[in-house]
């Protein structure tokens, strides 16, 4: 008599930015809290993400993880031919007329936005169709919104073999209580992730940047530079990095000491996983 081939259990994962809101998540599985053992941080590229998120996924996080029995994996964008494409590498890419990232355009308005869906949201789904899921058995994907981002929960497309899932939301947690788990656990606080050169910096993080990062800041300025003189070549409107108008070097203070801030909590970085839709 045949027999009935048991069904795959669809993948449960956590969409990991390495940021405030996805460390918290990560923190609560690991302690009990939340029933999810596969964290998948995309990286956009070693050349494009800040390199202090790097530096807090694969020096805290990962061994944090690791000690706790959960897999932290980091995914890439690949290529047909199997290489890695970074966020920088197609801005920067020789004859690209790619500008994937929200750049203010001479309008002021914000450029089309593709960097989150090709180098996060499509790189994770293609782990999770790797590994099971399907239409007939989808994933389950928590992203780590917060109550203070409760405006953001269900704001992008769901993919046929995914189910978006909110646990911050459920523990009515703000972005300040995963700050508190965080420390509770013995874990330094994360930046607020997001790529170095992201538009939607707020003028106290460019300030910061030039002050405290001032070769970080060198890249952003030639990068702005190159896009600009592609645009010109091809008859098009200057762009720029910042929401001023006008280029970052000329718009962002020398010498300038930031003061103390609070982040904003608008969803501009990447810390629950997907960047802002």
């Amino acid at each position: 008599m045949p027999t009935c081939a048991t069904p795959a259990r669809a993948p449960r994962v956590v969409a990991y930015g390495g940021g405030v809101q996805s460390t918290g998540l990560l923190v609560l599985a690991a302690t009990g809290r939340l029933d999810i053992s596969t964290f998948l941080f995309a990286n956009v590229g070693d050349d494009s993400e800040h390199p202090a998120t790097l530096r807090y996924v694969r020096e805290v996080a990962v061994p944090y993880a690791a000690a706790h029995g959960i897999a932290l994996h980091e995914l890439h964008r690949q290529r047909r031919d199997g290489s890695v494409e970074t966020l920088f590498g197609r801005l920067t890419r020789d004859g690209s007329r790619s500008l994937p990232i929200p750049v203010r355009m001479s309008s002021g308005a914000p450029g089309t936005r593709s960097c989150t869906a090709d180098f996060k949201i499509k790189v994770v789904g293609r782990w999770l169709r790797a590994h099971g899921a399907s239409a007939r058995t989808p994933a389950m994907v928590a992203v780590g919104i917060s109550l203070d981002e409760i405006h953001r929960a269900n704001s992008r497309k769901v993919e046929p073999y995914e189910r978006l899932v909110y646990p911050l939301l459920d523990l009515r947690m703000r972005r300040t209580d995963c700050a508190a788990t965080i420390r509770a656990a013995g874990l330094p606080v994360p930046p607020k992730s997001s790529c170095f050169f992201c538009p939607l910096h707020r003028a106290g993080a460019w300030t910061a940047m030039r002050h405290d990062e001032p070769d970080l800041f060198d890249r952003c300025v030639s990068l702005e530079r190159t896009l600009n003189e592609r645009r010109t070549m091809l008859g098009k409107d200057p762009v720029f990095l910042s929401r001023y108008g006008a280029p970052l070097d000329a718009v962002v203070p020398v010498g300038v000491v930031p003061l103390p801030f609070v982040e904003d909590e608008d969803g501009s970085g990447c810390d629950n996983g997907w960047c802002a839709a």
